[in-house]
């Protein structure tokens, strides 16, 4: 089989299963062998983390290609459209290289298939191996790799990085790698690696031994944020360590967290940037899908917030703008069915006004997948741009409208509206 256009890739991806019966590495380290191991041949940094992972990979990427480096970003998920995941230098993938790479991994993924009759790929194995084949072809100097849930078994666990991320640790995607927060902490820990540094972000507490024990049992320098370096907002972002001190444009706390914890990350890699220079690459980047202001009066915001962690985060920052506006909260939510739906219900105020709504695609949260309770709170809007425009057109000026719960309703409406420039 041979691709000719982007979009045939994209809908072969599509049709490819999600999980493997057992999940172990074999499948993508068979295929990245008979590539060439492509996953060698350039300079990795590997997050992960419940919360923070994909805004932490943007900050890194951009610090170093503001220090001149050939720079490869592979993340999830896409918020316009799929060559988002696969990125060089801040550009997406083009139509013509991801056809081109396509080509290479499914002649390899054939030859082996020929060989072995149950040899088979998941749609996240055949990203992956994409992403490693076109940084490998582009002769990268680094790659920002984030993962796509989890840590140790996730099919990007195959590099051995320079530095590994773990930006926090919080309740999501229990049924695959939980059921305990302690459980996901030790599934987080085995992107640690052998005397290759860890930056460790805002980490519970109570799941921090789980990751230092990772750490000195592979000989792992830690660095932690508030031991190591510190954070602090107020009118702007204060990053610190003994030796320096830089400052940000204000963005939210959980921002403040990422973005202290890639310049951390990026200082390890001893590449030559100056504090003006770093302050102006994280100053500079914007991060897809979140806190995304698509208009200013009245306020519209998505955020592709999608667990009790992510969502609590951005509810402190828009309960206390819509107090300091003295306006009203209409929010616009859906969800994937195997998230913890009541519990983030409950996050939200009495006065808020939420509508519940939904999206043609197989995870996303029916009317009925809602539990009971939140079905009676709440009305109920099947499609999601009539849903948007009753909620807009009830506003005034004052007021904020929040399009969140999930990336597929953001990358939606963004979609739908264009890519509009805050007005």
């Amino acid at each position: 089989m041979k691709f000719t256009n982007a979009q045939e890739v994209i809908e072969y991806l599509y049709s490819l299963p999600h999980l493997h019966p057992k999940n172990d590495l074999s499948f993508i380290k068979r295929l990245l062998k008979e590539l060439g191991k492509p996953q060698d041949k350039v300079k990795t940094i590997h997050i992960t983390g419940t919360n923070g992972k994909g805004s932490t990979s943007y900050y890194l990427a951009n610090l170093l290609k503001k220090a001149g480096q050939k720079t490869g970003l592979f993340v999830s998920p896409y918020v316009y459209r799929f060559n988002e995941r696969i990125q060089l230098n801040g550009e997406d993938i083009s139509d013509h290289d991801l056809v081109n790479t396509a080509n290479i991994v499914q002649a390899a993924s054939e030859k082996i298939k020929r060989q072995d009759l149950d040899f088979s790929l998941v749609t996240f194995e055949y990203e992956v191996a994409l992403a490693f084949v076109y940084f490998a072809q582009e002769k990268c100097d680094y790659a920002v790799i984030e993962v796509g849930i989890g840590g140790e078994h996730d099919k990007t666990n195959v590099i051995m990085p320079e530095i590994s991320i773990i930006t926090t640790i919080g309740l999501d995607h229990e049924q695959i790698i939980g059921p305990t927060i302690q459980d996901i902490a030790r599934e987080k820990s085995g992107i640690i690696k052998h005397a290759r540094p860890v930056v460790l972000g805002n980490v519970p507490q109570d799941v921090l031994p789980i990751l230092e024990t990772k750490a000195s049992e592979k000989h792992a320098p830690v660095f932690r944020l508030g031991q190591d370096f510190t954070v602090q907002v107020n009118q702007q972002i204060i990053y610190q360590t003994r030796q320096t001190k830089l400052k940000f444009n204000l963005r939210p706390q959980v921002e403040a967290y990422d973005i202290a914890v890639a310049v951390k990350a990026f200082s390890l890699l001893n590449l030559k940037l100056d504090a003006f220079q770093i302050e102006t690459a994280i100053n500079q980047t914007t991060i897809p899908g979140r806190y995304y202001v698509l208009q200013k009066q009245p306020l519209i915001v998505l955020d592709g917030a999608h667990n009790i962690q992510a969502m609590t985060n951005l509810l402190n920052v828009i309960h206390a703008q819509a107090q300091k506006r003295q306006g009203h909260l209409y929010v616009l939510i859906t969800m994937m069915k195997d998230k913890d739906l009541e519990q983030v219900f409950d996050l939200f105020n009495s006065a808020d006004e939420v509508l519940l709504t939904s999206l043609n695609y197989p995870r996303v949260a029916k009317k009925n997948d809602f539990p009971i309770s939140v079905q009676r709170r709440y009305n109920y809007e099947g499609d999601y741009r009539t849903g948007f425009t009753k909620l807009k057109e009830k506003m005034t000026s004052n007021d904020i409208l929040l399009v969140t719960g999930s990336f597929y309703l953001v990358s939606a409406v963004l979609n739908w509206k264009g890519k509009c420039d805050a007005s």
